[in-house]
């Protein structure tokens, strides 16, 4: 009996199968930690998502504006009949009910002036904004005549201007809005129906908007988090945004206009307009007012890669880390002859893991890079100085780290890139492939 596990031992001492399925099993062993290690990034970052959300909503979410929108109010009339048990005979009347027609300004521009700076919570940072926004623009003659709305319900002596926003917490003065010969203030409404609007008192000379084109304007300064978008309720809608946010993404239904855009690193311009025969909708409405948010078109501020995305990009290269630092130490054993236990290459492989819970720690109170740096030198510095232990000499151990250091250079440069990481990925793996068949040519692997 002791003979067998004596030749058993042997042959998994000796044997060249033998050792590359226990490296292969350890490996498996080990994705169990990294797995822990991905958990872990993914839990930070739904905490810091969370944060974020929370700070914006004290600050002010995301924006949604439209320009100002003529409301008048309009009677209409519905005959109900029903039938009279008395007197065998049905019987007629009319109900009444109030209505409101929607017109949209002929000219619409919009001059925004976005302002950008992080809010911070503990570790955590949210970038939020201020805009200042000049809004001018004209409305045509009101006219009824394409309806078929009898002039005598119209209640042009409560025809009002309505703003929609998504956004009542982030408005930072009240509009006053310039309407023809007089000024209107606006005010919310408290009602489910116009839910996230202003509204102005009744217009005083609602004759004007009858009688000839009216023109409008109105300040407003609002903060809000996230994004900033338009509705082009204008036959033709024009709309600029200058901010030192460096970097925005343009999204929406329209995109701004080629020439007109610049970015840089101390913020962006840009410049939008959009005519009435680009979007489905018409000048006015009659009865109630649609969701035109579809069509809604500006900037997105968003936050480039940051720490967390980072790791966890990071972490989605552990396994290859591993399996390759295990494959090198493999090597290494064929061709000294030197024996490494199961249990060291246990200790390497969750030395790497380590690796992962230093760059994401470290990361939350500095830079990315200086974590990857710190995290990178810790784990080489203990990787070489356990292989000088195990494998003697200096030789190997200065490959081992030569080789890490290689490996972390490679991956850092790949989580860097965005439209290059597949090639330089793909290339940089084709090239270890290489050196690993060149590496191993010379192996005796008949030895079983």
């Amino acid at each position: 009996m002791e003979q067998k596990k004596g030749k058993f031992g042997n042959w998994i001492r000796n044997s060249i199968s033998a050792r590359m399925m226990i490296v292969g099993f350890l490996l498996l062993v080990l994705l169990i930690p990294l797995e822990f290690v991905k958990d872990l990034v993914r839990e930070r970052s739904y905490r810091q998502t969370e944060v974020v959300q929370e700070i914006n909503s004290k600050w002010g979410n995301e924006v949604l504006l439209s320009g100002p929108i003529v409301k008048v109010p309009y009677k209409t009339f519905k005959e109900i009949r029903t039938y009279n048990e008395k007197e065998k005979t049905y019987e007629t009347t009319s109900k009444e009910s109030i209505l409101y027609a929607y017109f949209f300004p002929d000219a619409l521009d919009i001059a925004s002036d976005v302002t950008s700076k992080p809010l911070n919570r503990s570790i955590y940072e949210s970038v939020v904004y201020s805009a200042t926004m000049k809004v001018t623009g004209q409305f045509p003659k009101i006219d009824f005549s394409k309806s078929d709305i009898d002039p005598k319900h119209i209640m042009w002596e409560k025809a009002s201007i309505i703003i929609k926003t998504s956004n009542l917490k982030g408005i930072r003065n009240t509009p006053l809005v310039t309407l023809g010969s007089q000024t209107l203030e606006m005010t919310p409404r408290y009602d489910k129906k116009y839910l996230n609007t202003i509204e102005s008192g009744f217009i005083e000379t609602p004759n004007e908007l009858v009688s000839k084109k009216v023109s409008f304007s109105y300040d407003l300064t609002i903060n809000g988090s996230e994004s900033l978008k338009f509705l082009p309720i204008g036959k033709e809608t024009t709309a600029k945004m200058t901010s030192n946010w460096h970097s925005p993404s343009f999204d929406g239904n329209f995109l701004p206009d080629d020439e007109s855009k610049e970015i840089s690193k101390d913020g962006f311009h840009a410049s939008w307009k959009v005519l009435q025969i680009n979007r489905q909708f018409e000048q006015s409405f009659f009865g109630s007012l649609p969701n035109l948010e579809d069509f809604a078109f500006g900037t997105s501020f968003i936050v480039p890669v940051d720490e967390y995305q980072k790791s966890e990009r990071a972490t989605k290269y552990g396994f290859m880390v591993i399996g390759l630092t295990l494959l090198l130490f493999l090597l290494i054993q064929l061709v000294s002859k030197i024996h490494i236990h199961p249990f060291q290459y246990i200790m390497i492989g969750l030395a790497l893991v380590m690796f992962y819970t230093l760059l994401i720690s470290i990361s939350e109170h500095s830079t990315f890079l200086k974590a990857y740096a710190i995290a990178a030198f810790a784990v080489l510095a203990l990787i070489t100085l356990y292989s000088r232990a195990i494998l003697k000499g200096f030789k190997f151990p200065v490959l081992v780290c030569g080789s890490l250091a290689s490996l972390y250079g490679f991956i850092y440069v790949i989580i860097q890139l965005e439209n290059y990481a597949l090639l330089v990925g793909s290339i940089g793996l084709f090239t270890i492939l290489a050196i690993v068949m060149f590496a191993s040519r010379k192996i005796d692997w008949g030895t079983d």
